[in-house]
């Protein structure tokens, strides 16, 4: 098992990353909402990771914190979710608002996040509600158990952001048409690719 990971940051594609590990290059899938906090490509940076091992593939996901990682775990568990859905649900709000929505039967707003049915939702608030119930103390660590190092300004912005970021959003699990209207309604000019894509899942949720 692959729990964590210390090294430079080569790539950030949203959400995938490339990280270098002496000399080894891993492909990280991140939820948006730890995808943030990154710091610039070329810096150094640390990361706690879930590894998943399918018949057609080794996949690595990503996290700033225990506590976004012990979440993402519990989600796959639960059923009808997988790695795939489970990233989009932790891209479209924080591990904290997660546990609110459950916490307080909120199922209307998970519906909103791709790949969330009406039963799906219905269903995470109530397998989960007695698993997150202690949030903060016996499942999850505390948020000072901090994985990133400090994030630096990026003086890069990619070539074509709005494309990137609909790429993003589309491999989150949205439909082509409505991560392009979630994007050109996001207001602001020269903004890049992570800006485009936090403020357009911020209009869609």
């Amino acid at each position: 098992m692959i729990g964590k990971l210390s090294g430079t940051l080569l790539e950030k594609q949203p959400p995938e990353i490339l990280i270098d590990v002496n000399g080894v290059g891993y492909e990280v899938q991140m939820p948006m909402t730890c995808f943030y906090e990154l710091p610039s490509v070329g810096q150094a940076a640390a990361i706690f990771t879930h590894f998943v091992v399918r018949e057609d593939a080794q996949l690595l996901f990503g996290f700033n914190h225990k506590t976004e990682r012990a979440l993402f775990r519990e989600l796959i568990k639960a059923n009808g979710v997988g790695p795939k859905l489970a990233l989009a649900i932790l891209s479209g709000m924080s591990a904290e608002q997660f546990v609110q929505c459950v916490n307080n039967g909120d199922a209307s707003t998970l519906v909103k996040i791709p790949g969330v049915g009406k039963k799906t939702a219905e269903r995470l608030v109530l397998e989960m509600k007695d698993k997150l119930k202690d949030f903060g103390h016996d499942l999850f660590t505390p948020y000072s158990d901090n994985a990133v190092l400090p994030p630096q300004e990026d003086p890069t912005v990619g070539a074509l952001p709005a494309d990137d970021a609909i790429a993003a959003l589309m491999a989150l699990g949205y439909k082509a048409a409505q991560a392009q209207k979630a994007v050109k309604g996001v207001k602001g000019e020269g903004l890049d690719a992570e800006t485009l894509i936090k403020e357009a899942l911020k209009s869609m949720m």
